[in-house]
């Protein structure tokens, strides 16, 4: 979603490092020996004539035109839920600044990094008839020595090309490319972490049992959370949703690893979970108007802290100081992009310990959508839980971004929640009515990230009967921020973090979903 990966367009910085150079041209940059600037990526251009170097979606191939310079380049083809990623990941020197910069092509394409140990950057363009510069810069973390770099285009916006790709700065002493991934699922974006022992091509695929898997109790409360970003995308003040809308239930968005498997919302390093006095505030102001919060960890961009913090204990200790710092009773799971199917033994590891330690927690798993329900990755996921013997107590659909290809956004939307009930049935050996019990259905208002959908106040309505009538566990959106008219006379991108780009009153659609009663 847009609001999850916010654009962060940045001027073109040249890396320059200030330094005494030593002995074979290395410069000495916080005690560290390092080579000189230069070219960091294998195979940037892809003259090799194939994908040596990078770890690809089984939608890239390359091709002699169109190109950029020389006699290849990257073509990538996004189909379903797949962005037709390629990624490599790279040696770099701690506490020193990259450029990354290539050419593309086509229709929304994206590049930037993760893994950063700071802040991750990225950069798009929404349409590019003919090559065009990318380029975004980053700062490694003081115990940064590697991180992922990345180029993919978005579903159902057609093919893009890629070329010329280059990262620039500091290169450690012995060389400063690594190996890709061998993990990477093929249909997923290759995790930062170097656990392949959890990647998502090792997740079971036993299928459950006859008898089926005892559904957990069902979650009587909090029927109608709405995601809101309490500290980016213009947060409204919580007095006023309350005050505007009925609304007092709330998935806080989100809480990532800031390095070194630290919680910090938005995974920015000024705003740790440990010393928050913000977020605590608006936590309590919803309690006392008689609601209560889930925190959301992870969302599309940024450093989700399972991709970090490298074991099991380690992330359920990361967890749990969320958890303890604002005595919640739920959370909401939210692993996309690169840790969406990624360190899942490590990750539901983590889950099973907290749910042990916290007997009465909730935990939610969201998962994003295709044209046929859950992704193949999201089946995974669920999967690994039940052989890992972790409990998910919603699984939570993102019932948007699948693009519309035919009929109404109605009728698509709830053709995907249907099929999602068929899957979760077959996962679990459950009813349909116990696999409804579980299931959150989420919207987005207003514009997608996908041009072809548009969920106006009325798709929100008619939603709301189907989810009434069969009875789900919860009814949400994405996201209160977005739920007022963009001001005209300031710029907007299609899907913008703080408007929703269509005609409404403010607090139209969560006035919507505090009609769900479950």
């Amino acid at each position: 979603m847009e609001d999850r990966r916010p654009v962060r367009v940045k001027a073109v910085l040249a890396a320059c490092t200030a330094g005494l150079l030593g002995v074979g041209g290395l410069a000495l940059v916080g005690g560290a020996a390092q080579a000189a600037s230069g070219q960091l990526l294998a195979n940037g251009g892809f003259e090799t004539g194939d994908l040596g170097g990078w770890s690809c979606s089984v939608n890239d191939k390359v091709v002699t035109s169109p190109v950029a310079a020389g006699s290849y380049a990257l073509s990538g083809t996004p189909a379903g839920q797949d962005d037709a990623q390629c990624s490599q990941t790279v040696a770099v020197v701690p506490g020193s600044t990259y450029t990354l910069s290539g050419q593309v092509e086509g229709n929304y394409v994206y590049l930037g990094d993760t893994g950063t140990g700071t802040t991750d950057t990225s950069t798009w363009t929404p349409g590019a008839s003919s090559w065009s510069t990318l380029s975004t810069t980053f700062t490694t973390g003081a115990n940064t020595t590697s991180v992922t770099v990345w180029v993919h285009g978005w579903y159902g916006q057609g093919t893009f090309g890629a070329d010329q790709l280059s990262l620039t700065g500091p290169a450690p002493t012995g060389g400063g490319t690594s190996s890709p991934s061998a993990s990477a699922s093929a249909s997923t974006s290759p995790s930062p972490s170097a656990s392949a022992s959890a990647s998502a091509s090792a997740s079971p695929t036993a299928s459950p049992s006859s008898t089926g898997t005892t559904p957990p109790p069902v979650d009587t409360g909090f029927h109608h959370p709405v995601y809101f970003m309490p500290l980016d995308n213009s947060p409204q003040a919580v007095s006023d949703i309350v005050a505007g809308s009925g609304e007092n239930q709330f998935n806080l968005a989100f809480v990532l690893d800031s390095g070194g498997c630290t919680p910090a919302w938005g995974g920015n390093a000024s705003n740790p979970v440990s010393s928050d006095t913000a977020v605590a505030a608006d936590v309590s102001a919803i309690r006392a108007a008689g609601g209560d919060v889930a925190v959301s960890f992870g969302g599309y961009n940024g450093t989700e802290l399972g991709s970090s913090c490298g074991s099991s204990s380690a992330l359920a200790a990361a967890y749990q100081q969320v958890i303890t710092k604002y005595s919640l009773k739920r959370i909401d799971l939210d692993w996309e992009n690169t840790a969406l199917d990624s360190n899942m033994a490590v990750r539901w590891g983590a889950i099973k310990q907290l749910e042990a330690a916290n007997p009465n927690l909730l935990v939610t798993l969201t998962i994003p959508a295709t044209t046929v329900g859950l992704p193949d990755t999201g089946r995974d996921e669920i999967q690994q839980a039940i052989n890992d013997g972790a409990r998910i107590d919603r699984v939570n659909l993102m019932d948007f971004d699948f693009g519309l290809t035919s009929g109404t956004q109605t009728a698509a939307a709830e053709t995907v929640a249907a099929d999602t009930v068929s899957q979760l049935q077959t996962l679990y050996g459950w009813s349909a009515a116990t696999a409804w019990a579980h299931l959150s259905v989420q919207l987005m208002n207003g514009h997608t990230d996908q041009p072809s959908e548009l969920y106006t106040q009325s798709t929100f309505t008619d939603l709301l009967g189907y989810v009434q009538a069969n009875h789900a566990a919860a009814f949400s959106y994405w996201d209160v921020n977005r739920d007022r008219a963009c001001d005209p006379s300031v710029p907007h991108n299609w899907a913008d973090g703080a408007c929703s780009s269509v005609t409404q009153n403010p607090y139209d659609f969560t006035k919507i979903l505090t009609q769900y009663n479950g």
